[in-house]
């Protein structure tokens, strides 16, 4: 164990709204000194994917701020998992706002050696796009499963000229380059109107299970996750949950809104129906905080990375044990 204290600060120390703001009131711990860090808390504040409403970038600075309000204890799980693994903000990747693909390597290269030090990432976007350098590292020795919430399949091929890597295109990349098993992957709440339907044929040309709101509201949270449950298995899965999953009632601060979507009570219920598998990896995405300056979003955002932390600390709990 290192002596390192992982604790989140208590808010019978220090009030919540005191104090430098990390993701959820954990150390920060530099990469380079993270040793025995099990979960990392990572910020990639970059949009440069993005090809309609701008402002992810700022993300994971609202979703630490607003996770200053997340206790530590799940109420319904029964876990704190800050109290059974070692978790810690890690920083903010390094970016560049202006390369698109220099900002990518720059991502995947970090995400290299989160994976290298044995880190588990659970990590702040930034828009969808950086889903695919984070796939590049996790699934480097191996393809990986996935379970997918979002309004949109993003496996389009390109925007715009021929452009093929945007916030639209990251899971067509990753089962193009071999680290994203389609046959295990598994989209949850797509909808919305369409250009054309040529993301939903290469989907399922490759196995992709693509499953619409009509469906999942029609089957509720339970089912949806022992279908999601049943098709990945032990195998290690990657969970992205793009915001935009949500409605925008819940979520209006997002670059790519469609009405008709979850709730924020049947995404806990889907989320918390992952337990026990083994993940290997999460993002949540598509936090854009100049549309929500309630910053409601992003206590949505925080609230999701906290359901995702509890089920992968448990499993990494009783891996250590």
């Amino acid at each position: 164990m290192s002596e390192q204290d992982f604790r989140p600060v208590s808010a019978f120390d220090s009030p919540r709204f005191a104090g430098v703001a990390t993701f959820m009131r954990l150390p920060h711990v530099p990469l380079e000194k993270s040793d025995g860090v099990d979960i990392g808390l990572i910020g990639v504040p970059w949009d440069g994917g993005t090809t309609n409403r701008p402002g992810p970038r700022h993300g994971p600075r609202q979703i630490r701020d607003m996770s200053a309000m997340i206790r530590t204890y799940h109420h319904m799980l029964k876990i704190a998992p800050f109290e059974i693994i070692n978790a810690a903000d890690l920083g903010d990747t390094p970016v560049n706002p202006i390369d698109l693909l220099d900002g990518i390597k720059r991502i995947e290269t970090y995400y290299h050696k989160v994976v290298a030090q044995g880190i588990t990432p659970m990590t702040a976007g930034g828009d969808h796009t950086i889903s695919l350098p984070i796939l590049r590292a996790v699934g480097a020795k191996e393809p990986v499963a996935m379970i997918h919430f979002d309004a949109h399949s993003d496996l389009n091929d390109a925007y715009f000229g021929g452009n093929k890597i945007t916030h639209g295109t990251p899971f067509r990349r990753a089962i193009e380059e071999g680290v994203l098993n389609p046959e295990k992957t598994i989209q949850i709440g797509l909808r919305g109107s369409v250009v054309d339907f040529e993301d939903r044929k290469f989907g399922e040309q490759h196995g992709v299970r693509m499953m619409d709101i009509e469906e999942a509201a029609a089957l509720g949270p339970d089912k949806v996750m022992e279908e999601a449950r049943a098709l990945v298995g032990d195998d290690p899965v990657y969970v992205s949950f793009d915001i935009d999953c949500l409605d925008p009632a819940f979520a209006p601060g997002t670059g790519t809104p469609e009405i008709g979507g979850f709730t924020t009570r049947e995404a806990q219920f889907m989320l918390r129906g992952l337990r026990g598998l083994n993940i290997i990896g999460a993002d949540v995405v598509e936090v854009s905080p100049p549309f929500d300056p309630s910053g409601y979003t992003a206590l949505a955002g925080a609230n999701m990375m906290f359901e995702l932390i509890c089920v992968m600390a448990e499993k990494i709990a009783a891996r250590k044990s």
